[in-house]
């Protein structure tokens, strides 16, 4: 049992692409990244570059991967206990921002690396993975939806960096490729009232027959009036309509307001992980 690491996306895919694809629920955020990374090139996250890897059982079956795409945290599959403690001396001498582990492996990867490297932790955000029973009955707020088009650019642009600027994920400030991207997929609905648009709810394209609603965001100035409902309804029936077998979602457990909402539509919890930040 031991981790293999490498740097060739290929290589990780043909690895790791079949225990990808066998939950594509669970594995959401990877199948993404790795499209991601096949479309735009290795450093469509930063200038780092990324860090892939998999973790073979003693039949030599995969079991459980890690990815990076630096800046970002590490993230980690679900992983068998003995994946987690040996994971700590298999990434020594790499230099994690951070770490993105399911709920229950969290405190031992912490604690191995912080006795590796003297490094500082703290937990940034708790998340919960949702998926979609079935979508119920929403009472839409005034107004109505709308594809996205170029002519909402700037708006769009403006608004995944005052998102991102509330969850306190770092960012670079230039969305356009990213807005581009899924404006060229129709993977932005906006709800708008009066001709104004008032919030906005984005998609992942269809992976191993899932996609994920990845961005659910309201102006301050026009929050508690069930736009975020309306626009996440739109944007949910979408994704069943691309034929989506299963449409997943993430939430910071801080938000009580988004976790009721998201419930209260027809998403089941699934997963919970925590993200830590190392100093």
């Amino acid at each position: 049992m031991s981790w293999e690491l490498t740097a060739d996306l290929d290589d990780f895919v043909a690895d790791a692409g079949e225990f990808l694809r066998s939950r594509p629920v669970q594995h959401t955020v990877f199948l993404t990244l790795i499209d991601t990374l096949r479309r735009r090139g290795l450093h469509a996250y930063g200038s780092g570059d990324p860090v892939f890897g998999v973790w073979r059982a003693g039949s030599g079956a995969v079991d459980g991967v890690l990815l990076q795409t630096p800046p970002y945290p590490m993230n980690f599959s679900a992983l068998p206990a003995a994946a987690v403690s040996a994971a700590v001396p298999a990434l020594a001498g790499r230099s994690l921002s951070g770490a993105n582990l399911p709920a229950e492996a969290v405190d031992e990867f912490v604690a191995g690396w912080r006795e590796q490297t003297g490094a500082g932790a703290a937990v940034k955000m708790r998340t919960r993975l949702y998926l979609l029973d079935t979508l119920l009955p929403f009472v839409a707020s005034a107004g109505h939806s709308r594809a996205a088009t170029a002519n909402d650019r700037e708006l769009l642009q403006r608004w995944h960096v005052e998102f991102h600027d509330e969850i306190y994920e770092t960012h670079s400030g230039d969305f356009g490729e990213v807005v581009d991207e899924r404006l060229d997929y129709g993977g932005i609905v906006l709800w708008e009232v009066d001709g104004v648009p008032v919030s906005m709810a984005l998609r992942s394209r269809l992976s191993a027959g899932m996609i994920r609603v990845q961005m659910v965001y309201t102006p301050r100035e026009h929050r508690g009036r069930g736009y975020a409902g309306s626009a996440t309804t739109v944007v949910t029936r979408d994704a069943l309509d691309q034929g989506a077998e299963a449409v997943v979602l993430v939430t910071d457990l801080a938000n009580p307001t988004s976790n009721g909402l998201y419930q209260r539509l027809g998403y089941k919890p699934i997963e919970d992980r925590v993200v830590v930040e190392f100093s």
